[in-house]
């Protein structure tokens, strides 16, 4: 595709920003805004990766997987201020999912050791990840301060901080994992998938597409069941003090 037929699909941004002034929704600022920050972003990182690419440098490797971390940690923690030490709670979270992921890929040979595999697949495991901190910091969050007397009244019983915010933190665990659950069981029926559908025009075997699709899947749902249980796990005790009272935020 040339740089002109991509200057052409912004016809496709005409038709949001006419429905937002007529509806008065007042999201056409907000649209261009997103439009050229993402032009600009997607541009600067395919600058990059593909130096990073030809370089095959391990060192560049690992330092854009540091970049998705990081960048994803500042995103997901704006979700979670009233939990005290959210910041490394989230890095914890992400650090553990990459290493697991990275760990099955390249520990059992299902792709190659190359930068063109690592960095794509990481992308898609950090970015997949951040998205279910943040519904699960969201859930949780709305949990513990709707069920506050509940809570309490466990607490002054003799349950612990873990019995008082069960019934909330697993349906915080639940509520985030849904969404990827459910996505997974129309996939092929309902819509082709993003990397498939980019294989498929690449010209690649659809097969193999397949084949790789189902590789992303997996790790996907692998990434969402790790990303909940262990911020949640994380996350519930700094809502309670050292008397195992609920902290007043």
């Amino acid at each position: 595709m040339s740089y002109s037929t991509l200057a052409l699909t912004l016809i496709f941004l005409v038709i949001p920003l006419v429905l937002s002034k007529a509806l008065h929704l007042d999201l056409e600022k907000d649209t261009i805004i997103a439009t050229f920050r993402s032009i600009i972003q997607l541009l600067a990182v395919g600058f990059i990766l593909k130096f990073v690419f030809s370089s095959d440098s391990l060192f560049y490797t690992l330092l854009m997987i540091l970049l998705m971390i990081f960048t994803a940690t500042l995103n997901a923690r704006k979700k979670g201020q009233p939990i005290h030490g959210i910041t490394w709670k989230l890095l914890l979270t992400f650090f553990v999912v990459e290493i697991v992921t990275l760990s099955i890929l390249l520990g059992f040979h299902i792709v190659p050791a190359t930068a063109q595999y690592i960095i794509p697949l990481s992308g898609m495991s950090i970015g997949s990840s951040m998205i279910l901190c943040i519904l699960f910091l969201n859930r949780f969050i709305s949990e513990v301060a709707s069920s506050k007397e509940q809570i309490e009244l466990i607490l002054s019983l003799g349950g612990t901080p873990k019995q008082a915010v069960h019934h909330q933190l697993l349906a915080a665990i639940k509520t985030s994992m849904l969404p990827t659950i459910e996505a997974q069981k129309t996939i092929g029926l309902v819509q082709l998938p993003g990397m498939m559908s980019g294989q498929i025009i690449a010209g690649a075997d659809p097969i193999q597409a397949v084949q790789f699709q189902l590789l992303i899947l997996f790790m996907l749902l692998s990434t969402t069941a790790i990303s909940s249980a262990l911020l949640g796990f994380l996350s519930y005790p700094t809502l309670f003090n050292k008397h195992m009272q609920m902290i007043k935020n």
